[in-house]
């Protein structure tokens, strides 16, 4: 029986592109692997998908009695809602551990880095397995946007040794304006739906028995956001009734002036302001220097739930 190889709910290019990296793998070393996704893809995504000729993997909501291979994460609130009846037989992640479970020993790997390719990429090596250069290039692009081309404090030597490698492999001469270009996509919002664009990168956080939501976009400029911010607020604001959660947090990430306006609608302020040692006005608040949701964001306000 094939594998199923699956990022997160809300799927970004690390979760789309580690899965197709991941499955072609397996499959060159005798284990049956399919790609596939929880969601629509994101238009940076498809500009990937489209730059190195790929189409997206299939979309699959339900695993059940399935073998799953999860990649980018280890959060029920990320996994597909039946989680509990498939087969988790490994998991590439570069997050906190979260709260999935198995009835039986698994793979794992599971490191400190910018983006889970960079460890996929540490696996073909580990395997011996030799890198398609398309392969290498959403890999690549997968890196560059976790990494916020290499500023986010995520960013380690191996995400940035492996970015060098994979664009040799793939062709291109210059990956970090390759990046750019991705960063201007993200940055096209003009059109988009209010709810589409709060939902692009968005996850939900069980944080001490609480639902948190927290979603970012990340731009060139946040003048992008100038004649849309309130509508974001309010939209916000209407997600957090809808799904019963405590808090929903929008960041609007400027990658060039390296900080985020953090857009809040929550049950309790007070832990917000606890978490980051700021006080908030009208719901919203900057953040100086903040780029990465997963390092600077999610772990100091986990705390301030747990206290």
């Amino acid at each position: 029986m094939a594998m199923y190889v699956v990022g997160h709910k809300i799927p970004d290019s690390d979760s789309i592109c580690g899965a197709i990296a991941l499955a072609y793998l397996k499959n060159q070393i005798g284990e049956e692997a399919i790609p596939s996704r929880l969601g629509d893809v994101s238009p940076e995504t498809q500009f990937i998908l489209d730059r190195f000729g790929f189409e997206a993997p299939e979309l699959k909501m339900s695993y059940a009695g399935e073998e799953v291979y999860i990649v980018d994460h280890t959060e029920k609130t990320q996994a597909p809602d039946d989680i509990d009846k498939a087969t988790i037989v490994g998991v590439v992640d570069h997050h906190k551990l979260g709260d999935l479970t198995t009835s039986a020993p698994l793979e794992c790997w599971i490191r400190p880095v910018g983006c889970s390719n960079t460890i996929i990429k540490m696996m073909y090596d580990f395997y011996d397995v030799e890198i398609p250069a398309n392969i290498a290039g959403i890999m690549m692009c997968a890196i560059l946007s976790d990494t916020v081309i290499f500023k986010s404090p995520t960013c380690t030597t191996a995400d940035i040794k492996c970015v060098e490698a994979l664009a040799e492999i793939a062709g291109v001469d210059d990956a970090k304006a390759l990046g750019m270009e991705m960063f201007k996509v993200k940055s096209a919002v003009d059109g988009t739906p209010v709810r589409d664009l709060v939902m692009r990168d968005f996850k939900d956080f069980n944080m001490n028995g609480n639902l948190v939501g927290i979603g970012q976009l990340e731009v060139v400029d946040l003048a992008v956001f100038d004649n849309i911010k309130d509508e974001l607020h309010a939209d916000i604001a209407k997600l957090k009734a809808e799904g019963n959660r405590h808090s929903v947090m929008l960041l609007l990430t400027d990658i060039m002036k390296e900080g985020s306006q953090m857009l809040i609608a929550s049950d309790d302020e007070a832990i917000i302001a606890k978490a980051y040692n700021v006080e908030p006005e009208a719901s919203k608040v900057w953040l100086d220097g903040v780029l990465s949701r997963k390092k600077q964001v999610v772990p100091p306000l986990q705390d301030a739930f747990a206290q």
